[in-house]
């Protein structure tokens, strides 16, 4: 089965439309699920620790026009948990924190342990699957045992997951218009990026 997998959207609809009219061209049959931080908060981590009950409009990024791209599944990011923290509002935190899919689980990342460049270190929750795909970073990237593979991602191009285990980083449709093409069947993903 194929899965467009992209996330990190906060709220931008010209970087979603580009993305969402990407995956109909390269993968019209694929199954889309989101990532999280499908929505953008306006208020910082630690104003956010201090204030409640704002008002939506204050607090978030929720235009009309942009939720009726949100057509397809998806999990929440840490945007989604400060939306409901600040509002009050449960319908952001009430998306599932994962999504397990054929041979791989699906997570935000504001759930792993990032170094101080911006890459993953450590999942302090288990998985069951050998794969791992998140987002947060908005950076591409696929890892193995801890470490970044050092290759240059190929947009558009087929890689094949020849060891077991993989945590790969999808990227991010704000700014970058990228989203990850995933067979389960063949095991191969493929980075993409919309013009």
């Amino acid at each position: 089965m194929k899965y467009a997998l992209l996330g990190d959207l906060h709220s931008d609809i010209e970087d979603t439309i580009a993305v969402l009219n990407h995956i109909q061209q390269q993968a019209p049959t694929a199954t889309i699920l989101g990532l999280g931080d499908l929505y953008e908060c306006t208020i910082g981590k630690k104003k956010a620790s201090t204030v409640n009950n704002v008002p939506l409009e204050e607090a978030a990024i929720v235009r009309e026009e942009f939720e009726e791209l949100l057509t397809f599944p998806s999990i929440r990011g840490n945007q989604e948990e400060r939306i409901t923290q600040v509002t009050g509002i449960e319908r952001f935190a009430a998306l599932p924190e994962s999504i397990v899919i054929e041979g791989a689980t699906l997570l935000h990342g504001h759930q792993i342990v990032w170094d101080k460049h911006w890459e993953p270190i450590e999942l302090p929750v288990a998985i069951e699957t050998p794969l791992l795909f998140f987002g947060h970073s908005h950076r591409s990237g696929i890892y193995r045992k801890g470490k970044k593979l050092p290759l240059t991602i190929l947009f558009g191009e087929e890689f094949p997951l020849i060891k077991k285990k993989y945590w790969i980083n999808v990227g991010s449709v704000v700014d970058h218009r990228e989203w990850c093409l995933y067979d389960s069947d063949a095991r191969t993903i493929t980075f993409m990026k919309a013009n």
